[in-house]
């Protein structure tokens, strides 16, 4: 628990398997390294024919609009909020150093729909949080996120944990060990 959440303290951390998070109510930085680790295998992630459908209805962007994508992650009416004002500035921050990236979702209109968020560390993307205001809109920013790493040959999608929900789009646990393993490879792709 403590600690800062200046750039070079937040990425040393994900290059060493830990992630912040503030727990609800505590108002102090927790560094996490969860036991299992939820991560989803490139290759793993389930796109359903609906779902293929309903990618049509959206155009995906990349970076043009990280702060509206924080913040609806943010919402504090979301269940288990925890991105605070000073995750917001950290992050923010980050994105302004090239570390942290965002994929957003529009509608036809032209509206933010969903997106995601995440740090980006050489073979690494380290998933924060994902929104939607339209159905299908954050899978369809995870759908075009996992295109994204394939092309750009990275090789780890970090999600901390496994919930129900990631489950069922293809995310699996593995051992703390195993992750760092998986971590190395992806942080130095000369290791084998």
């Amino acid at each position: 628990m403590g600690g800062d959440l200046e750039p070079s303290t937040v990425i040393n951390a994900y290059r060493l398997g830990i992630f912040p998070m503030e727990p609800s109510g505590i108002h102090v930085v927790g560094w996490w390294s969860p036991d299992p680790r939820g991560i989803l295998p490139l290759d793993n992630l389930r796109v359903t024919q609906s779902l293929r459908r309903s990618a049509k209805h959206f155009e995906v962007r990349i970076d043009t609009c990280f702060g509206a994508v924080i913040r609806a992650c943010a919402n504090p009416k979301r269940p288990d909020a925890w991105i605070t004002p000073a995750f917001i500035q950290a992050y923010t921050r980050l994105h302004d150093l090239g570390w942290a990236h965002s994929i957003e979702v529009f509608d036809r209109a032209g509206e933010l729909a969903g997106g995601l968020y995440g740090v980006r560390v050489n073979g690494l993307f380290a998933g924060e949080s994902m929104f939607y205001l339209q159905r299908d809109a954050s899978k369809v920013a995870l759908m075009a996120l996992v295109q994204l790493m394939r092309d750009n040959g990275m090789t780890l999608l970090d999600v901390q944990w496994c919930t129900d929900h990631l489950r069922s789009l293809g995310v699996i646990e593995v051992s703390r060990q195993q992750y760092l393993t998986l971590l190395a490879r992806a942080i130095d792709p000369t290791i084998s």
